[in-house]
């Protein structure tokens, strides 16, 4: 699913018109988008995970791609905030 050429917060348009998934490929393709994400595509594929689990049917199922879910969280949070600039007092910016 990370497919370095995509825009930042694109999302397939097959995961929001091919109708809800099979939950077990749902969960198999939130996990696979884990372990395949990188800096570079974090936005959409946390997005994509995101449209994936609302199309879960319910808690117990959610309950499985927690753990995912959660480490594509905290990848979004540590990888947005090294890329972003911020201003010195001297006026130099520097990259964090």
């Amino acid at each position: 699913m990370a497919d370095d050429r995509r825009p930042a917060n694109f999302v397939p348009l097959r995961s929001v018109t091919a109708g809800t998934p099979d939950p077990a490929t749902a969960l198999a393709e939130i996990r696979q988008i884990y372990f395949k994400t990188s800096r570079r595509t974090i936005d959409n594929d946390f997005a994509h995970a995101i449209e994936l689990l609302k199309s879960l049917p319910d808690e117990d199922i959610r309950a499985k791609a927690h753990v995912y879910m959660e480490g594509l969280a905290e990848m979004s949070r540590e990888w947005g905030k090294s890329g972003k600039v911020e201003k010195l007092k001297s006026g130099k910016a520097r990259k964090r």
